[in-house]
């Protein structure tokens, strides 16, 4: 289009050189003032097309605006949450913060959903290690943080070859920085040697989340038990204060495969016991009530939790109800039927009983167990007898 402009320009320069000006005018003076009626600028315009290329430009840019709310709503910027949990069986406090991310991550069907950088710290425990299995497995990138104080890498060495995975051997006391979308602060000691409760020995059977608990603040497990709650006032202090988004969840007691094997936990204990042929010791009368979930019902909740828009806290655990001596009796059924009980004095401030209402769960996340302690235990039990004849072995 250059080129003939200015080929176009050439031959008017050269007629014009040809015949003098005065002659030109003389013989088509109505022709030139003609012309000169038209405003300039709309001869500009009419010349070469240019009209054409406006009105395309218009098109395009409209289309533009018009695109824009649906292309924003596809790539969103806000902030992922920190969640913290107060863990009643592992003694996990964990908080989900985080610095990026993508609020809800909800898209629309057949767009393929972009993958979260996520920290989980004490990721090599017994909660932690089967959150980074689902994590991973839904195609994210997972970095875990982890002293190894309760946490073994024998949990996470099936993943030391995949790219979307990293560990950092670091207590989380000390800073750290990481760009990450989202953060499961799961790095707590998770036994009974270690912790005890939110909620303490409750008086109020099943315990719902607006309950406060009922703590003795000096006692042998006060430490953890005000250890929970103070953790949960800090993360709220953060959520209004700086304008943190997080999570709250409260665990209930959680059984599976790589618990630690003498961690002092009941089921636990019921199971190694009678593996190793010893008697499965009850302290107390054996009346007191715990209620036991499956470990990956409990990391379906965790990410439900994760992925929703609620603050918390959320009781997580499987309502279903067992006393002691029920729990030894469902263990000799899956185990050793000739496994006997011994019986120990109970353990100062032990809970008598132990429920979660899980409503609010179940109406907000949508989130309830599925699997039994029946279907559960034998996977656990199938997981104990290799490590516990390893061990063995290895004397």
């Amino acid at each position: 289009m250059k080129q003939l402009h200015k080929q176009s320009s050439l031959n008017h320069s050269k007629r014009d050189e040809e015949s003098p000006t005065s002659t030109h005018a003389s013989h088509y003076p109505n022709k030139i003032q003609k012309s000169r009626s038209i405003p300039r600028s709309f001869n500009y315009i009419f010349k070469e097309q240019r009209l054409i290329f406006v009105l395309v430009g218009i098109l395009i840019a409209s289309t533009f605006f018009m695109l824009q709310p649906t292309l924003s709503k596809l790539s969103p910027i806000e902030p992922r949450p920190e969640i913290h949990v107060s863990n009643e069986n592992s003694g996990n406090q964990v908080s989900f913060p985080a610095t990026t991310g993508v609020k809800n991550r909800r898209v629309p069907t057949g767009i393929r959903k972009l993958p979260l950088r996520i920290v989980v710290t004490g990721g090599a425990g017994f909660v932690g290690s089967h959150l980074v299995d689902k994590l991973l497995a839904r195609g994210d990138n997972v970095i875990v943080i982890d002293n190894f104080f309760t946490g073994r890498k024998e949990n996470l060495v099936h993943h030391f070859r995949n790219p979307k995975f990293e560990l950092i051997r670091h207590d989380v006391v000390e800073p750290i920085l990481l760009e990450v979308d989202q953060i499961y602060h799961l790095a707590c000691p998770a036994s009974p040697v270690h912790y005890n409760e939110v909620y303490g020995d409750p008086l109020e059977h099943p315990q719902k989340e607006t309950y406060w608990g009922n703590v003795n603040p000096i006692g042998v497990r006060s430490c953890y038990d005000e250890g929970k709650r103070t953790a949960e006032t800090l993360t709220m202090d953060y959520h209004r204060g700086a304008d943190v988004e997080v999570r709250i969840a409260r665990i209930f007691n959680t059984y599976g495969p790589r618990m630690c094997i003498d961690d002092g936990r009941v089921v636990s204990n019921f199971v190694a016991q009678a593996l190793r042929k010893q008697p499965l010791t009850v302290y107390g009368d054996g009346k007191q009530t715990r209620s036991f979930q499956y470990v990956s019902d409990l990391v379906d909740g965790l990410i439900a939790l994760m992925e929703s828009d609620h603050v918390g806290p959320f009781n997580l655990g499987n309502p279903g109800e067992f006393t002691m001596l029920e729990l030894a009796e469902v263990v000799k059924d899956t185990i050793d039927s000739t496994a006997t009980i011994e019986f120990k004095p109970n353990t100062a401030d032990d809970p008598h009983k132990r429920k979660p209402d899980i409503t609010k769960a179940k109406e907000l996340l949508n989130w309830e167990p599925k699997v039994s302690l029946r279907e559960g235990l034998p996977r656990m039990v199938t997981d104990f007898q290799k490590r516990i004849l390893n061990e063995e072995m290895r004397l």
